[in-house]
């Protein structure tokens, strides 16, 4: 199901787990996918994509799983569940190291099978398609209330109201929103003022 969010009152619409990672990567380049719908394919999206889409199942492990909580107003898919008994998601990106914003989209995985399961569910791992390694990453209080404040940072965001760019210029340079966003050329014209 494809939501226009340009055309619905934001405060009223659930999150999708994966646009914790975004908004957390760079909150300008999510509200241009959020408002503007600007996201075009470039290598790093069709490759990851492409990564994710021919990842098989294991022994003990269910491809995809749909999850969505009312309580918590977000819903998403978990990429990989492992386990028969204590039920493990598993997150998969496409480099080689991950980072803060994806532990902080696996403990919203975590957090919606745990309301789904009525149960704890502590950990998850991250698994690395650049290594093909994966790592347990331990959910603490800290990334349950991250995904909290970025819900409810998401459903606040404004049409009128930009995100400035991005502290690290390099997320600029793998952007699918660039050509929308033009952080470089904003900033030689913010230079000529």
């Amino acid at each position: 199901m494809t939501i226009n969010y340009f055309s619905i009152d934001i405060n009223q619409e659930m999150v999708n787990v994966s646009d914790l990672n975004q908004y957390l990567y760079c909150p300008r380049r999510f509200y241009y996918l959020m408002f503007y719908d600007t996201q075009e394919i470039n290598f790093y999206l069709a490759d990851g994509r492409s990564k994710h889409k021919n990842k098989g199942r294991r022994g003990g492990w269910y491809k995809e799983i749909y999850l969505r909580s009312e309580k918590l107003q977000l819903h998403g898919k978990i990429d990989l569940l492992e386990g028969k008994t204590t039920l493990t998601p598993v997150e998969s990106k496409h480099g080689d190291s991950y980072y803060e914003n994806d532990e902080v989209q696996l403990a919203a995985y975590c957090m919606l099978l745990e309301d789904y399961l009525e149960e704890p569910v502590t950990f998850g791992y991250l698994h690395l398609f650049g290594t093909n390694e994966r790592y347990a990453i331990q959910i603490t209080e800290w990334h349950r209330e991250a995904v909290l404040d970025t819900i409810s940072a998401i459903q606040n965001m404004k049409l009128n109201n930009i995100p400035d760019f991005a502290d690290n210029l390099n997320k600029c340079k793998k952007c699918s929103v660039i050509q929308y966003c033009m952080p470089f050329e904003t900033k030689i014209l913010e230079k000529v003022k």
